[in-house]
């Protein structure tokens, strides 16, 4: 799976981010006239980051990195992707700061990375999905956190990715919420590339999490979450559904 899910992220993603996004430049000039509000909503749970230490733990294009890098952030990006890592090294240097962006598969950045030295670890929108074990992962975490130190979880919430569908006004119960099977997918910068070129791109596979085990592998890990905020969806039909959430979690 995560040999896959590698060649899958690093399959002209460089593209897809240009398509997305435009021109670097340009891009830094928005993340520069409101960087927080790139942190949105989870940015209230770091208070303030000068100086600290953050680890984005698949950090992807590096958009938030960099906009916690403006904000004072010592900023360490780590994915797999060098398609990725490209992108944001031109964000950091557009931007003119300071960006550490290791490719790594993030179960084995303890090599790469001094343990129990960050005081915020951040992940967030769809990461959970790419691990068959939740437990490998929170003790990578904790091992990376300083004592004392937070983790903060911003992700989908599983009732909209694993049990309701809707279009429009209607919503449908489709899915089984206790479904533990992995599934094969699009990736996620399919939508961004040439119509041509998405039918050629190679799948992802990915396991869908409930909230409860999401919470359990963490909390055995020694990160006691002190948090955990349900997201609403905004959007006019789907008012009353839970669309993201927000767990905070501290190292003892």
């Amino acid at each position: 799976m995560s040999t896959d899910n590698e060649i899958a992220w690093n399959q002209n993603n460089y593209l897809a981010l240009l398509n997305r996004y435009g021109n670097p430049t340009d891009i830094v000039g928005k993340i520069k006239e409101n960087p927080k509000w790139r942190l949105h909503p989870f940015y209230k749970y770091m208070s303030d980051i000068n100086g600290k230490s953050v680890v984005h733990l698949m950090g992807s294009n590096g958009i938030k990195g960099i906009a916690m890098a403006l904000l004072g952030g010592n900023v360490t990006v780590v994915d797999f992707s060098k398609e990725n890592e490209r992108f944001a090294m031109e964000l950091a240097e557009a931007a003119d700061v300071s960006l550490n962006y290791v490719v790594e598969d993030i179960l084995r950045v303890q090599d790469k990375l001094p343990g129990e030295s960050a005081d915020i670890v951040l992940m967030e929108l769809g990461v959970l999905h790419y691990f068959i074990d939740l437990i490998p992962l929170a003790s990578v975490i904790s091992k990376l956190l300083k004592a004392g130190g937070t983790f903060i979880l911003h992700e989908f919430h599983p009732v909209s990715t694993k049990l309701i569908t809707s279009a429009g006004k209607k919503h449908k119960v489709t899915g089984n919420y206790f479904e533990p099977s992995i599934k094969e997918g699009n990736v996620a910068f399919t939508k961004h590339m040439p119509t041509e070129e998405q039918s050629s791109l190679t799948k992802v596979y990915q396991r869908q999490w409930t909230l409860g085990e999401i919470i359990t592998s963490f909390a055995r890990e020694g990160l006691y979450v002190e948090i955990l905020e349900e997201e609403p969806n905004h959007k006019l039909h789907d008012i009353g559904l839970p669309k993201t959430f927000t767990m905070v979690a501290r190292k003892r």
